[in-house]
């Protein structure tokens, strides 16, 4: 089980605060957990380019993919690479801009009650198998620390924007993660 803070921050996670967060309308309220893939250039691993979108310092003239993500301020509150190593942007008690248009259990604005995990991936690429073990190790932290985040309340980021997201895809083993979690 690895220790989150009261100040929202993971003990084990490299911290690269994003200034791509605001304040939650209700800090308790803390009851969704949204997994997401991202890699950048797409299908393409490594390299600083993840870190560097969260962190509003990305260079859009470094690849010509990244011409749309010119002005695009997000984040998550957790990133996974393939290594499974684990970094974090936003505090838990904060709000990261991880779902956009969004909606849950008849709730809009997921990023509102959500934490937001991305997995250095693809929607076509299997994910790695450190990735799973961080994924579920932080899983189970989360819902020890957040009850509220029942397993039931764990979706993709394609189940919050249906039509407008794939993410993690079909190469996500949900099975898998869902029965390894205690």
């Amino acid at each position: 089980m690895y220790l989150i803070e009261p100040s929202g921050w993971m003990g084990n996670a490299n911290k690269q605060p994003s200034p791509n967060y605001n304040q939650r309308p209700n800090a308790a309220d803390i009851s969704l957990l949204v997994i997401h893939n991202i890699s950048l250039p797409a299908g393409q691993f490594g390299g600083p380019y993840v870190h560097q979108l969260f962190t509003n310092c990305l260079d859009c003239e470094a690849h010509s993919s990244f011409d749309d993500l010119r002005g695009l301020n997000v984040s998550a509150h957790l990133f996974i690479d393939r290594e499974g190593v684990l970094h974090q942007f936003v505090s838990f008690n904060d709000r990261a801009w991880h779902a956009g248009a969004s909606q849950f259990d008849g709730r809009d604005n997921c990023n509102d009650f959500s934490i937001g995990i991305e997995l250095e991936g693809a929607d076509d690429v299997s994910y790695t198998d450190a990735q799973y073990r961080e994924l579920i190790a932080v899983t189970e932290s989360l819902q020890s620390y957040y009850p509220a985040i029942t397993t039931a309340r764990i979706v993709g980021h394609c189940d919050i924007a249906p039509g407008r997201k794939t993410d993690p895809g079909l190469a996500f083993d949900w099975t898998y993660y869902k029965n390894a979690l205690g």
